[in-house]
């Protein structure tokens, strides 16, 4: 890691980067993360303790991954996303331990703005869309439009949500 230490980004003396991973300026990477080879991770990010970043996995600049959160293949976070604590993002649709099925991954797309609670599961496959807020504990079987405010298991949109986060109006008005 001794090139690292020069550049223009953090990276804990826990936490391993392989190298050809693309970090940009600005970005954190605390404690016992593995950033794999391949993997691009935006400006001004903030990467929390025990955070793997697979190595197709694309993060946009701002974006916030808080602890224990694994990044895999085939996800897309674009600018400023949110990942809440030991959220769950999946890859392959019906794993099988004896079945490889790495060409089956699924692109997953977390888009602008939008944030995902703590424990919340994202299931391969799905886009959750601009500034969209997934409540904590939810998981997310199907697309989120823009701007929704979803929860449950399985998520159903509940709501809308402004930019900012906060309720616009509940579910019988939009």
């Amino acid at each position: 890691m001794g090139d690292e230490r020069k550049a223009n980004y953090f990276v804990h003396e826990s936490s391993y980067v392989d190298e050809g991973a693309e970090i940009g300026e600005g970005t954190k990477i605390w404690h016992f993360c593995h950033i794999m080879a391949g993997a691009k991770i935006g400006k001004k990010c903030s990467i929390g303790q025990n955070v793997n970043i697979g190595s197709r996995a694309v993060i946009g600049d701002g974006v916030k991954i808080q602890n224990n959160v694994s990044v895999y293949d085939d996800v897309i976070l674009e600018d400023d996303v949110f990942c809440g604590p030991s959220c769950v993002f999946t890859n392959v649709i019906n794993p099988r331990a004896f079945i490889e099925r790495k060409q089956e991954y699924r692109k997953t797309v977390v888009k602008k703005g939008a944030s995902i609670g703590a424990n919340a599961t994202i299931v391969c496959g799905v886009t959750v869309g601009e500034y969209a807020l997934v409540g904590a504990g939810s998981v997310v079987t199907r697309d989120v439009p823009a701007y929704a405010l979803v929860y449950g298991n399985p998520a159903r949109v509940r709501g809308s949500v402004g930019e900012d986060g906060e309720t616009v109006n509940d579910y019988k008005t939009i």
